[in-house]
């Protein structure tokens, strides 16, 4: 099989196509042939170094896969056959930069047929990321008024979906070029960062969702109601910032994804539902690799970029 990994770290030139030996399924495992391959800000800061998540090179990157099921001896999961998707290992390395990937069943889920590959390979750590922070976290329930920051973005615009499918009112931060976007996301209002300041816009809020940091998350203070709670997905280990918080009487979560079924079913029914689905930027084929991480050290995406095998 053909797999993309890197003896260095550095800008995306230091990732490289290889030939190499497909892996082993382990028994509740399944070998997967993938189809596409989502791609996540945190693997460019792994490629760079600027992460020590999975140590030295050489390392393989990637965890969002979406593929068929090849081999499944000894698990009742899946069949030979099955179109399947998922997060498998995080944060160990999956090694899911590959035409064929070793999975735990148990971190994976029966693509739903409305999706595409692509679709489905953008959805598990942002999916699974936005589900931990707003219902297994924070909780929350219909009429509850919740702020996404970088609505926008990977995690955000599937928190937009997600939360209103919980039935909350739902108010993102976005750039103006993003607001038909996330507006059609289903927010119920949206605030130009760059032309408004949140914190004189919103007030009340129940839970706010971070996928920002820094400034963002120490000022999202001002706009909780009292004991409401911030999620941040970025600044997890603030202890500074979270004491704050706790200071003021409000709650202070962080969120670091891992895999999870029972999330994963319920982005599946929302899927099925007809209420959430994983924007795809642009898709790159498997070899334009170092193209696809020159976009993504760019930032600033609308939803998601995805490798397809």
């Amino acid at each position: 099989m053909r797999v993309i990994t890197q003896q260095s770290l550095g800008g995306p030139e230091v990732l490289t196509l290889v030939d190499a030996p497909e892996p082993r399924p382990l028994p509740t495992e399944v070998l997967v042939r993938v189809k596409a391959i989502g791609l996540n800000p945190l693997e460019a800061r792994l490629r760079a170094g600027e992460f020590p998540l999975l140590g030295r090179p050489p390392f393989t990157l990637g965890w969002d896969i979406s593929g068929v099921v090849e081999k499944a001896p000894q698990t009742w999961r899946f069949r030979p056959g099955d179109e399947v998707f998922g997060m498998p290992l995080f944060p160990r390395a999956a090694s899911a930069y590959a035409e064929v990937v070793a999975a735990p069943a148990l971190h994976l889920a029966h693509k739903p047929a409305s999706l595409s590959h692509a679709e489905a390979a953008a959805l598990p750590v942002v999916g699974l990321t936005a589900w931990q922070g707003l219902v297994d976290l924070g909780g929350v329930s219909g009429g509850d008024r919740v702020l996404v920051h970088g609505g926008g973005g990977g995690v955000g615009h599937v928190a937009v979906q997600i939360a209103k499918a919980l039935g909350a009112h739902v108010i993102a931060t976005a750039g103006g070029s993003k607001r038909k976007f996330v507006e059609g996301l289903g927010a119920d209002e949206v605030i130009d960062y760059t032309a408004a300041d949140f914190t004189e816009a919103v007030r009340g809020i129940d839970v706010v969702l971070d996928t920002i940091g820094g400034d963002t998350a120490a000022r999202s203070l001002q706009v909780l109601r009292p004991g409401g709670h911030l999620v941040t997905a970025v600044a997890e280990e603030d202890a500074e910032l979270a004491a704050a918080y706790e200071a003021a009487g409000m709650r202070f979560s962080g969120i670091a994804v891992d895999p999870d079924p029972r999330a994963l079913r319920g982005l599946v029914e929302l899927v099925e539902q007809g209420r959430l689905r994983a924007h795809v930027q642009e898709t790159f084929p498997f070899e334009r690799v170092a193209d696809a991480h020159r976009l993504l050290d760019g930032g600033h995406l609308q939803g998601k970029l995805v490798l397809t095998v």
